[in-house]
């Protein structure tokens, strides 16, 4: 893990904030010349501190209005099954994220799509055609109270 400074830290807190700040106005925000931040930035690229630099949707502005949490149980818990898992789930773009779990369920998906019948689905033609999974839960999101981008650094 690299070890981040003050300057290391306002970068990641500038550039969270706006991806599109140029070097030149980093460096302004800063109160640095340009040289130093510029490799500043480079070397968070190159550590993979910066992963990379998106665009954030609205996603209710494109027809997304349905976010769902499915909670999913493998049938059996072995590594095969689970690598079978994992790449299907990769291939899935209304997964938007998938995390390995520990309790009642193994893997939680946050999925987005349009409305409930586009959920149902990719419920009952794309996961429920894996034949490594037990079951699954789904539960609704009603309205979303916070969503944060930017991490704490």
């Amino acid at each position: 893990m690299l070890k981040l400074d003050t300057t290391d830290r306002g970068i990641l807190r500038y550039l969270q904030q706006n991806a599109l700040l140029t070097t030149k106005e980093l460096a302004s925000q800063l109160n640095l010349s340009y040289t130093p931040v510029y490799e500043r930035v480079r070397k968070l690229e190159r550590e993979g501190i910066i992963k990379k630099y998106v665009a954030l949707v609205n996603r209710e502005g494109i027809g997304k209005n349905l976010v769902a949490f499915c909670n999913v149980s493998l049938k059996e818990h072995s590594r095969a099954n689970g690598e079978k898992f994992v790449s299907a789930v990769m291939t899935f773009e209304e997964v938007m994220e998938c995390y390995n779990i520990s309790g009642e369920y193994d893997f939680m998906l946050k999925v987005v799509v349009n409305d409930m019948p586009e959920y149902q689905r990719f419920l009952m033609e794309k996961l429920g055609a894996l034949d490594s999974i037990g079951n699954t839960h789904s539960i609704f999101v009603m309205s979303e109270i916070k969503h944060e981008t930017a991490l704490k650094v």
